[in-house]
């Protein structure tokens, strides 16, 4: 039996925070109605930047501007089975498209305080989604100029 070649998962994810408020989406999962932030995997041939305003864009029909890498998550599921890898990037809000088809699985896009973040924490896709709000908030911010896409 040939072993696989083992890989982390590589998502990104988009912060967007506007009048005290994160936006999020309601996403249905193999474990239910959960809550997230604007997230997918990274696609063959995007860069890291392409693929999260297409993720945004996607899940809650808004056009994202990224301005900051908030941080970069290693998370290897309990299960053992997964690892992802997870770029977050904080942004603006560039346009809005109501018509615009949501991804497969979104229920809807909506928006949370922290408070609220905090109190449906048992909600959410994962830890990271909590996590992620709570280093925005602690200030994280690095330039985009961190990461180059070679391609």
């Amino acid at each position: 039996m040939t072993k696989r070649a083992w890989k982390p998962n590589v998502t990104v994810a988009a912060i967007v925070f506007r009048d005290s408020r994160f936006l999020l989406v309601e996403e249905e999962t193999a474990d239910g109605l959960r809550i997230n932030q604007p997230a997918g995997h990274l696609e063959q041939g995007e860069s890291l930047l392409e693929a999260v305003c297409r993720e945004c864009r996607e899940e809650t029909r808004y056009d994202f501007e990224p301005r900051f890498l908030v941080g970069v998550y290693q998370w290897p599921r309990p299960q053992g089975d997964v690892t992802y890898l997870r770029f977050l990037f904080a942004g603006e809000l560039a346009g809005h498209d109501p018509a615009r088809a949501l991804d497969r699985g979104i229920v809807a896009p909506c928006w949370f305080s922290i408070e609220e973040m905090r109190a449906s924490a048992a909600r959410h896709r994962s830890f990271m989604v909590l996590q992620c709000a709570e280093d925005f908030l602690a200030g994280r911010r690095f330039p985009l100029e961190l990461i180059t896409h070679c391609g």
